[in-house]
């Protein structure tokens, strides 16, 4: 793999990462949005090669086996979710950079094996509480989850330091701007 640049965003659930990766994707950069493989099964309108590849267990683990893999993890039993080597190829094909919104570990494993043509990007909320008033006012997710939610991003920010820039999203439209000119500069360096 030798081609364009990679873009990686990660965050943890809540601090404005999607908005911020549809944000730079909106401007007038040469960055192809990089889609995910999952095994597990569509949710509500979800369509296959739009929001992710959707692949049975047994094909995903016959797709790790093949090394098709940029990096994929195992989120719960057998249910898995990766960058294929595929996507990025067609991406680069086309001419672009690729543009990542991926956990914190399929992030830092984007990092690690493409360190210099990788720009790693943490999201970070302005701090916990925040973070708790935003997963409230969604409205989507039970109290358990919400929990399990704020768990989950107490120990991510622990990996904020690992990443290339940390980016506080407690002012969206400065993180916008923070955001494209950071791409920006990367694409062009």
């Amino acid at each position: 793999m030798s081609a364009g640049k990679l873009i990686v965003f990660s965050a943890p659930s809540g601090s404005g990462k999607t908005t911020l990766v549809q944000h730079v994707l909106s401007q007038d950069l040469p960055l192809g949005f990089s889609i995910s493989a999952t095994s597990r099964p569509p949710r509500g309108k979800e369509q296959n090669g739009k929001e992710y590849y959707f692949l049975s267990s047994s094909e995903f683990k016959q797709k790790i086996q093949e090394n098709a893999f940029l990096e994929y993890e195992e989120v719960y039993q057998d249910t898995f979710y990766g960058t294929l080597v595929s996507e990025i190829n067609r991406l680069w094909a086309a001419g672009k950079h690729v543009l990542f919104d991926i956990d914190v570990m399929g992030g830092l494993n984007i990092k690690k094996k493409y360190p210099k043509e990788t720009l790693a990007v943490f999201v970070k909320p302005p701090s916990l509480s925040a973070l708790e008033e935003r997963l409230r006012k969604r409205a989507t997710d039970s109290e358990e989850k919400i929990k399990e939610r704020l768990a989950k991003a107490e120990s991510e920010m622990l990996y904020a330091p690992q990443f290339d820039s940390c980016l506080v999203n407690d002012d969206l439209e400065v993180a916008k701007k923070e955001v494209v000119q950071l791409v920006t500069n990367f694409i062009n360096s």
